[in-house]
């Protein structure tokens, strides 16, 4: 390969990561610091109710995700990848570092946690746009033998911000002690998380959409002709729609990879301290340790799957994870430091073994010209029902039930009856063609089904 077409491929993989790094650092500020956000934000006098208003105020803001995927997946395959990826960090940026400046509840009483609540909304909305942007920039933009690799070396990325953050947090408690952190230090991560999306924005200017995006995009114009603007709205629709069987696939193979994640970066941290007795510090270091487990090994998983294909490493995730869920928390809420590392470890390998699979895969069953919005759409939509009720659905469980492993018992279950049907119905896409998918685009001579791309003005001017 010569020197240009190296130096072009690490800047692909450079800008996808980089906005991955500014989104996931955003969004992780809020789950590491739950327990400080219930102090400030809600009511005081009751603990664990506060805890659960945190945990339902992380699982409202996945309520806009499939409206952010709607939205700008239709952008995305409208005016191109970059329009997306461009603009998501900057609405992330936003959200994070309004939390950073909002008074707390003591300050002005019930208005604190409906301002909570809208940057919260507006943090979904952008991640609903991020992860289908990026996931169809990196795919379209890789070689066909390693589109794996180059996914699972840019999703790396999207966790070592939550590590560290985690760093931060320490050093930050370390730093300032623990009664200035509490009281001002918290919003430091929030106002920081602000300029790295600036940052990822400046970068990611500088990028140009992926050929395979553009070819895709004329050829498609060519196939459905401009209708009446009137009906704009019902043909994007229809396109999206068309490609229904992939978007139910995406939902049914979510789950695995949805609940260990959330569980891993959105909920061990309270659970070590809540249930295990850990302090704070240490907690930290054990989560931001296994995490980075997660970031090393998908890189490398990425690399097999390419080898291997996706449905092999599909099913092994899927089983180890299912395997896993008991001991995993058996271990994390076991009071040891070492048991903490390795039960959360647990859930990081077999998340690193499916996601390798699944971030590439899910992005394989659609079709270029739909592929933002078909993906964007029911990806964010799986995310929202499995991933962002994790948290608080296993704190309700804890507190109904009063066993600390309950939420293993949740995780296997939805694995068991939704991902592993999932994983079984998925054909195997490791060398389908990204123009047609495996599912093929609907035929030329059928009605139209959406309005042209002004994308081919694009592709023809390139």
């Amino acid at each position: 390969m010569s020197q240009v077409h190296q130096h072009s491929d690490r800047r692909k993989k450079l800008g996808g990561a980089i906005g991955e790094i500014g989104t996931q650092f955003d969004y992780s500020v809020y789950a590491l610091m739950a327990p400080t956000i219930a102090v400030h934000f809600f009511p005081a006098g009751n603990p664990a109710a506060a805890i659960l208003g945190t945990f339902a105020v992380y699982a409202l803001s996945f309520v806009a995700r499939p409206f952010g995927g709607a939205l700008f997946g239709y952008v995305g395959d409208k005016f191109g990848r970059l329009a997306v990826l461009s603009w998501t960090v900057v609405l992330m940026g936003v959200g994070t570092m309004l939390i950073g400046m909002i008074p707390t509840y003591e300050s002005i009483g019930i208005a604190a946690t409906l301002i909570l609540i809208f940057c919260r909304l507006l943090q979904g909305l952008s991640i609903g746009g991020e992860t289908t942007g990026v996931e169809s920039y990196i795919v379209e933009s890789a070689p066909a033998t390693k589109r794996a690799s180059w996914m699972g070396a840019v999703k790396s990325f999207s966790y070592w911000p939550v590590a560290a953050v985690a760093a931060i947090i320490f050093g930050l408690r370390s730093a300032l002690g623990e009664e200035a952190f509490e009281a001002w230090g918290w919003r430091i991560p929030f106002i920081l998380g602000g300029v790295v999306a600036v940052v990822g924005y400046v970068l990611r200017r500088t990028l140009e959409d992926p050929d395979e995006f553009l070819e895709a995009a004329a050829e498609y114009e060519k196939m459905t002709p401009r209708r009446d603007s009137g009906n704009a709205v019902s043909g994007a629709l229809r396109g999206t729609f068309s490609t229904r069987k992939s978007m139910v696939l995406v939902i049914l193979l979510q789950p695995p990879y949805a609940i260990g994640a959330y569980l891993l970066s959105g909920y061990m941290y309270t659970f070590v301290v809540s249930q295990g007795g850990i302090a704070a510090t240490s907690a930290l270091l054990s989560n931001m340790a296994a995490i980075m487990v997660l970031a090393a090994l998908l890189p490398v998983i990425g690399i097999l799957c390419d080898w291997l294909g996706r449905k092999p490493m599909y099913y092994a995730g899927a089983i180890w994870l299912l395997v896993a869920a008991y001991p995993a928390f058996a271990l994390a809420g076991s009071g040891s430091v070492a048991g903490a590392f390795i039960g959360q470890a647990l859930l990081a390998v077999g998340l690193s073994i499916y996601g390798a699979a699944m971030f590439t895969g899910m992005v394989e069953i659609f079709p270029t010209a739909l592929r933002c919005r078909g993906h964007g759409i029911s990806y964010n939509l799986s995310v929202a029902l499995f991933g962002g009720t994790t948290p608080l659905i296993a704190a309700t469980l804890i507190s109904l039930t009063g066993n600390p492993v309950s939420p293993a018992f949740y995780a296997m279950a939805l694995i068991g009856l939704i991902g592993l049907v999932g994983v079984w119905l998925v054909p195997e896409t490791r060398n389908t063609d990204l123009r047609t998918s495996v599912y093929g685009l609907p035929s030329s001579d059928s009605e139209p089904i959406v309005e042209a791309s002004d994308s081919t003005k694009v592709a023809n001017r390139s």
